[in-house]
């Protein structure tokens, strides 16, 4: 036990380094608002173009780990949807939710813990669990939130709405870009390596820190809220990730690939949810709430589910 909390101490150590400054004072509030932005434009983006244009064909035919990692996250959103549709609220709220469940911190959390744990061979399927994630999950619930906003009955005006806002986000295109440069078969320019490594190398490190940043923003939640709040962490870090570990056996994935997609199904909620709430102007205030829950929830789940997979650092 002691050896896998020496393995993801640091990470949360850099989450709690920015919790501290922010509550500190030494950051200021517009802080975290900013760093995520260099973080979701600029360094994320570098590194995912980085991994995607040195990838090889035969690294990205990972039909298995897509499959029981993409089925895993449509089952428990749309279920998600379901169930709190039943339970009256409505359409754009359950789609929320539906990504509360279901949206892993794959960008944030998963390339950091996945790189201590496995090395640079997490790289490839953090970036593919990473665009399932932004492109599936996302459509998913721009779509559901735009037909309950404006109706079913202008498909085209629709199709192009979630298009253009997925054509938009720099972590779905900078890897697309990324795939479509490494078909080319050229190689990467020096100085344009060397720019990708610095500005890349920073993503992780910052990400970490800009969780803390937001978590340490302080946020009320109504009693009303609590239990939602709980049950859908529960759903993220229990059901998602069981249910993943469950369909990697039925598709066979190998030992070491099958652990990366349970552990990238087991991160936390990411911020996407509460980007998405705060743009459509949605009440934010269980969003908030399950990823701070959730977050602070991995402190137990995570080494557990580590050692019941077995997993050791990468020497």
């Amino acid at each position: 036990m002691l050896a896998i909390l020496s393995i993801i101490a640091p990470v949360f150590a850099l989450v709690a380094s920015g919790y501290v400054a922010r509550r500190a004072g030494v950051i200021g509030v517009t802080a975290m608002s900013e760093l995520n932005r260099f973080v979701v434009y600029l360094a994320l983006p570098a590194l995912l173009f980085d991994v995607m244009a040195h990838a090889k064909p035969s690294e990205l035919m990972q039909p298995g780990f897509i499959a029981a990692f993409g089925l895993a996250c449509g089952v428990v959103f749309y279920g998600v949807v379901g169930v709190r549709l039943l339970a009256g609220r409505s359409v754009a709220s359950a789609s929320i939710d539906g990504l509360l469940g279901s949206y892993a911190n794959t960008a944030y959390m998963g390339f950091p813990v996945l790189l201590m744990l496995f090395g640079n061979d997490s790289l490839v399927p953090v970036t593919i669990a990473s665009i399932i994630t932004v492109c599936v999950l996302f459509a998913s619930a721009i779509v559901l939130i735009e037909i309950a906003s404006h109706g079913a009955h202008r498909p085209a005006a629709l199709a192009s709405k979630v298009v253009a806002s997925l054509a938009r986000n720099p972590l779905l295109v900078a890897p697309l870009l990324g795939m479509l440069y490494g078909a080319t078969g050229l190689a990467v320019p020096g100085p344009a390596e060397t720019y990708l490594k610095l500005l890349g190398g920073a993503a992780s490190p910052l990400a970490l820190v800009v969780i803390g940043l937001f978590l340490a923003e302080p946020r009320r939640v109504a009693s009303q809220d609590v239990h939602a709040s709980a049950a859908l962490a529960g759903v993220k870090l229990i059901v998602q990730p069981a249910l993943t570990w469950g369909l990697t056996v039925l598709f066979s994935v190998p030992p070491r690939l099958a652990a990366m997609a349970i552990l990238l199904a087991a991160m936390p909620t990411g911020t996407g949810p509460f980007m998405l709430a705060e743009f459509y102007k949605l009440p934010a205030v269980v969003t908030s709430a399950v990823i701070l829950v959730s977050t602070l929830g991995t402190l137990v789940t995570l080494p557990l589910l580590l050692l019941a997979l077995g997993v050791g650092a990468q020497p």
